[in-house]
């Protein structure tokens, strides 16, 4: 097999599994265990506690144990992808993959179990013997038709879900991407004519959904090594007996005149040319075998252009991977409790993946695929795997599907709250930014974008129209935005979803390039020089539409430096008597939010301008819902330095202490003192502080943006902002590593009316 490897692939592969250290998965404590008192709680005497809830009521070990969120990966090895019958212990590596999958995608904690145990009546009774172990059971990679023993056997003995991923999981990408496919094709299940080659599990799992689907069982043709599986053949199986046609030996040339789907899941060079052109008209080609497909996509548009195609491999569009199931129907089950995975619940997976498609990609995804076109059509049956946006959706389908269908024994009293906690774990600013979105929500404004052609302000601006009553205003050329539109496969319209502005040739130009002569004639700013930046600026641009009103806030700053923007910025509205007083980031980080001033406008703040940070910030940090405990840091720590830095934060804090302050803050002190509370009593017992800080204010530019950026890569720290603050909400500059949700909750913030916030 390795020879068949790209260059590299093999050595890279192996480098990958065996450093830093070997393996893929690790276990990790949950809870503190540092002193007598977490031990005793952890384990003797506490832990009995525990162990009598659950004897009393066995649903208390989803309260008390990881249970509820915990599933077995199980193969004996007879199966593994396409190298067959290796073994329970070769097939470790591939199991150890499928729970990084499990906790990649949709945080469930998974163990792997390879078993040696060849007899399927056996392996069934050791899993069944794990039930009090797992809330729900992955069978894996075990060989047909052993695999439908097994599971059969589990699913009667077992209350929990138990589902064999290489037939149903299969099954249900395989569903989902012929729902699009019939879609683009304008047919309908009930009318088209199946072939199918492979009797396996998938392939038999395959053509069980495409029954429920609305296929006719008359119209479904399974071919194998054999040939065309029929009555009385003799080499078979009840599984692929079920699918038998007519009484006669065929081969797949001779049964695939006129077939709407060929459904591939055998091996390569199966299906051939010649084959595809018997086929009806826009021929549908599922070429699922790996690492070769039966047939290659460029062999079938060579005889049927039209023809709609997908395969098992990420190198094609069109993957049918089922990591766009498996994680998501075992979180809904999980969730809801349920006592087994039932075609409910994988209709409404299929139904879930097909819809998403067929909705304009994520920016996430985009992002991840660079250079692929995610716009539903031919190319793009089903959502890439990292779209983020399949957890809410599939997982909460998923779980409705399992309370209307009577097998949850933990129903879920609003979907809706369930929903949004599954978008927030996967989008990591979606619980701070909940306030804010809140708080937009009770105002319609307008938000001008500068760089109104960046895709990334496109995406942004397509999430706006759909999740808030903003509007948005884009700068930019006309034409650019929409063939840039079109490109991404975004579906808003220019005119209609959001207002133009072009600086080549605007019929307001004129009066925007009168307005800014008009505050900047005694600046040096002569009326050609006027219209020259009226032409090229778009961040000028965008403040003169806000300080003439036709625009609530701009955003900017997706490309360039900061203080420049901040210029444009302030010759315009800040003539309105408003002055930037710092840039304040918020650091979304593992345990919570953390915000840190100023990283970007007064390199060395004086007293005066520090004092007015923190006020900013208390004023700022509340509109995400949270309570302010500002620390003014710097290198001195309590008077114990006299340092520029110590003095110029003992002069602000003087001037805090000048008036009755609504909000907690303290100062000076070093950073480590501020976010511990342990350390910081031993140093300074008095401190009015309690607990960590959630807000660190530094005495330069450069101490703030090297914690900033430290945080964001190193500790994986999402940013929301900066936000621009003492501008009036009237303009904010972002950075050029912002991201599309990253504009879109910028945009949230400008498009809150400053009522709500001071």
């Amino acid at each position: 097999m390795s020879d068949d490897k790209p260059d590299g692939l093999r050595e890279a592969a192996l480098h990958y599994h065996e450093y830093p250290r070997p393996g893929k998965l690790e276990i990790r404590a949950t809870k503190p265990l540092a002193n007598g008192r977490d031990l005793a709680r952890a384990y003797s005497p506490g832990v009995a506690e525990a162990s009598l809830e659950i004897k009393d009521d066995p649903g208390n070990a989803a309260r008390y144990t990881a249970r509820g969120n915990l599933v077995a990966v199980v193969s004996n090895g007879s199966a593994v992808l396409g190298l067959g019958n290796i073994g329970a212990l070769a097939s470790k590596p591939v199991m150890e993959g499928k729970a990084v999958l499990f906790k990649k995608f949709a945080e469930i904690d998974c163990f792997d179990i390879e078993v040696n145990e060849p007899d399927p009546e056996k392996l069934a009774d050791i899993v069944c013997a794990l039930e009090p172990t797992f809330g729900a059971i992955n069978l894996e990679d075990i060989k047909a038709p052993d695999c439908f023993i097994v599971e059969q056997i589990c699913r009667e003995r077992m209350g929990i879900p138990v589902f064999h991923d290489d037939q149903h999981g299969t099954a249900i990408v395989v569903g989902a991407a012929a729902t699009n496919a019939l879609h683009v094709a304008g047919k309908a299940f009930e009318d088209i004519k199946v072939v199918s080659t492979g009797g396996g599990a998938a392939g038999i799992a395959c053509l069980n959904m495409l029954l429920k689907l609305g296929v006719r069982r008359e119209n479904v043709w399974l071919c194998d090594i054999d040939g065309l599986v029929h009555e009385g053949r003799g080499n078979s199986t009840p599984q692929k007996d079920a699918y038998a046609q007519g009484d006669r030996a065929m081969g797949l040339g001779d049964v695939i005149a006129g077939a709407d789907l060929f459904l591939g899941l055998s091996g390569p060079g199966v299906l051939t040319p010649e084959m595809v052109g018997k086929m009806a008209e826009r021929p549908i080609i599922f070429a699922l075998a790996n690492p070769t497909p039966e047939i290659l996509p460029e062999a079938v548009r060579a005889v049927a252009p039209d023809a709609i195609i997908a395969t098992g491999r990420s190198d094609f569009p069109n993957q049918v991977n089922n990591v766009l199931c498996f994680p998501f129907i075992f979180r809904g089950a999980l969730d809801v409790g349920a006592t087994e995975i039932n075609d409910a619940m994988q209709l409404a997976c299929i139904d879930g993946i097909a819809a998403l498609a067929r909705a304009t990609t994520s920016a996430e995804a985009a992002a991840a695929y660079k250079g692929e076109q995610l716009t539903f059509g031919v190319d793009y049956l089903i959502p890439k795997p990292f779209d983020p946006r399949l957890m809410a959706v599939v997982a909460g389908a998923v779980a409705e599907a399992a309370m209307a269908s009577g097998v949850a024994t933990r129903p879920i009293a609003d979907l809706g709250a369930y929903r949004a906690k599954l978008n927030e774990s996967v989008f990591k600013s979606a619980l701070v930014m909940r306030p804010v979105f809140e708080a937009a929500a009770t105002a319609e404004r307008k938000i001008v974008f500068a760089e109104g052609e960046d895709e990334r302000v496109l995406r942004a601006a397509q999430a706006m129209v759909q999740e808030t009553t903003d509007v948005p205003i884009l700068i930019g050329r006309p034409e650019v935005i929409a063939a840039r539109i079109e490109r991404a496969g975004l579906v808003i319209e220019p005119g209609r979803d959001v207002e133009l502005v072009n600086p080549e040739n605007d019929p307001r130009y004129r009066d925007y390039w009168e307005t800014y002569h008009r505050l900047m004639a005694r600046k040096g700013v002569s009326p050609d020089l006027a219209r020259a930046i009226m032409r090229t600026n778009t961040t000028a641009i965008g403040a003169v539409m806000v300080q003439r009103g036709e625009a609530d806030s701009l955003i900017c700053g997706t490309f360039g430096q900061y203080l420049w923007h901040l210029n444009y910025i302030c010759q315009v509205l800040g003539a309105d008597d408003f002055h930037p007083v710092a840039a304040l980031s918020l650091l979304i980080l593992e345990d919570g939010p953390l915000f840190i001033a100023d990283s970007q406008i007064h390199p060395t703040p004086t007293p005066q301008q520090i004092a007015e940070t923190v006020i900013g910030c208390a004023r700022h940090i509340r509109r995400f819902g949270v309570e302010p405990k500002i620390a003014l840091c710097s290198g001195s720590q309590f008077g114990n330095l006299d340092s520029d830095s110590g003095q110029r934060m003992r002069a602000a804090l003087a001037l805090l202490d000048s008036e009755t302050r609504d909000f907690v803050y303290e100062g000076e002190m070093h950073v480590d003192s501020a976010l511990d509370p342990e350390l910081r009593a031993r140093v300074f017992p008095n401190c009015r502080l309690e607990g960590a800080a959630n807000a660190l204010v530094f005495a330069s530019t450069d101490a703030a943006g090297a914690t900033r950026n430290i945080l964001k890569m190193k500790a994986n720290g999402l940013e929301v902002g900066p936000i621009l603050m003492g501008m009036g909400n009237r303009a904010h500059i972002v950075t050029p590593s912002i991201t599309a949700r990253g504009l879109l909750n910028i945009s949230a913030l400008a498009g809150t009316p400053v009522s709500h916030y001071g």
